[in-house]
């Protein structure tokens, strides 16, 4: 039987494999040269297994023998490796035999992982409770009817969208009923579609505090807005300031817990930027991007109780699970609800089925509310450790924001912060400044890092606690 009559089973178990044969080629040269093309290039790297020589010439309509000889041949060669019942695979010196004599064209450089990580913005993964989400998505797939696995609610599932209204209005005092909740996926996608929409109604400067998160400004500017910063005191974002910029439209606060400086907003400037709001008709977006974690007092409910018609509060999971689920959402005022489910319905439709709808199972049966005490316990004995380091070996630091939050900020003495942060490499130390923060146009002036407590898993916390106090002064 020749090649060209050989016919193909209706089915033939393996992975799937695409190769750019050459039509200038005989069959076997032709597929010779098609896999030193996919290793050379990189579409095959080092550990890729490949196809039974059975399946592969039933795909490719060759004979068994030829591909046999090709994989005999690329294995001579070093392309590849076969070893007696674990098949063929890459081999690793592929790559070695792919580099041309001029080196990489597009060299490939990991970013090098730090020995401990103290930098804010990531929870403990090693502690995210795996058994119980798997059993949360296992529950609310069974319960899920099928035309729920259709194309997507921009909106995000109404499963979802009735568990977060009852949980923020439960445990962070918002008030908002299911049908001002749109599902997004985590925070900075969620102030993408906002900023997306408020540009949209011609808002064109938009107020932020004077240090924050450089990539919220970054979204801002993209959705063709500028940012004026807000000075910040011991009572927060001086919202009188805001007078002086009747073109802003809206403001960005992280009023429960500024990042990084870690302070709340005083009542009386939480009730002052409702009312410029209201005045206004602008907007006040609320980052409660660690609500839930409260220590030595009592918790500060959402600013958006004070007035949903003009407040958006900005919710996520990225503290309280793990920041890989993509899990957000807002809660808007009705005049905004359509605008950004329109503007989330044209990027990507929806986010995640799978992850909404564990999500909703998780908060509906107290998954979420068990996670979030356990690792409140975990996180305040940290918390109580770090602060105890820096007594002892930086007794004339002055720390701020240690009541809530995962991190907190350490004032040292004149310069010393910058020589820690200096010092914090030769410890294997990922450390950040206050300065990393700042807004371009904010004065320079406050020396201090921003301590976050969170990352490093339980083996690897007493190691980063001994690296940071062998860089402070």
């Amino acid at each position: 039987m020749t090649e060209s009559s050989t016919s193909r089973p209706a089915f033939v178990p393996g992975v799937d494999l695409h190769l750019d044969r050459h039509s200038g080629l005989g069959v076997r040269e032709g597929l010779l040269e098609a896999f030193r093309e996919a290793i050379r290039s990189g579409r095959l790297t080092p550990g890729t297994r490949l196809p039974s020589s059975r399946a592969l010439g039933a795909d490719l309509g060759v004979a068994r023998n030829t591909v046999v000889q090709v994989y005999s041949e690329l294995t001579a060669e070093g392309w590849l490796t076969a070893r007696q019942g674990s098949g063929t695979e890459v081999a690793p010196r592929g790559a070695e035999l792919a580099r041309p004599a001029s080196g990489w064209r597009h060299p490939v450089r990991p970013h090098p992982r730090p020995l401990h990580d103290l930098r804010p913005g990531q929870p403990d993964l090693s502690s995210f409770p795996r058994n119980e989400w798997l059993r949360a998505i296992r529950r609310g797939l069974a319960a899920t009817p099928d035309e729920m696995l259709g194309y997507g609610d921009p909106y995000g599932i109404p499963q979802l969208r009735h568990t977060v209204a009852t949980y923020l209005a439960r445990a962070r005092g918002v008030r908002t009923g299911p049908d001002n909740v749109v599902v997004c996926s985590g925070a900075a996608h969620g102030l993408v579609l906002l900023a997306t929409a408020l540009a949209r109604r011609g808002v064109r400067r938009v107020a932020v505090e004077e240090f924050g998160l450089p990539l919220h400004r970054r979204l801002i500017a993209e959705s063709g807005m500028t940012t004026v910063p807000l000075p910040l005191d011991a009572e927060g974002a001086r919202i009188s300031e805001l007078a002086s910029h009747p073109e802003v439209g809206a403001v960005l606060l992280t009023p429960s817990h500024q990042f990084p400086t870690g302070v709340a907003l005083h009542p009386d400037r939480r009730a002052a930027v409702v009312d410029w709001a209201r005045r206004t008709g602008a907007v006040v977006i609320e980052d409660d991007y660690d609500g839930e974690f409260r220590y030595d007092r009592n918790p500060i409910g959402a600013l958006q109780s004070l007035d949903p018609g003009h407040v958006v509060y900005l919710g996520t999971t990225s503290k309280t699970l793990a920041p890989g689920l993509r899990l957000g959402w807002l809660v808007l005022p009705d005049h905004l609800v359509d605008d950004v489910a329109a503007e989330k319905g044209g990027l990507d439709l929806s986010s995640g089925f799978t992850e909404q709808v564990g999500m909703a199972e998780l908060i509906a049966t107290g998954g979420y509310d068990r996670h979030i005490r356990t690792m409140r316990r975990r996180y305040r004995l940290r918390r109580d450790q770090l602060v105890a380091t820096l007594a002892e070996h930086s007794p004339a630091t002055r720390l701020t924001g240690v009541a809530a939050g995962l991190h907190v900020l350490a004032e040292l003495p004149a310069g010393d912060a910058s020589a820690a942060s200096r010092g914090s490499a030769w410890q294997g130390l990922a450390l950040h400044g206050l300065a990393d923060y700042r807004h371009p146009e904010s004065a320079p002036g406050r020396d201090a890092l921003v301590i976050g407590y969170a990352t490093p898993g339980p083996s690897a916390w007493n190691g980063a606690l001994h690296a940071l106090a062998q860089v402070l002064p």
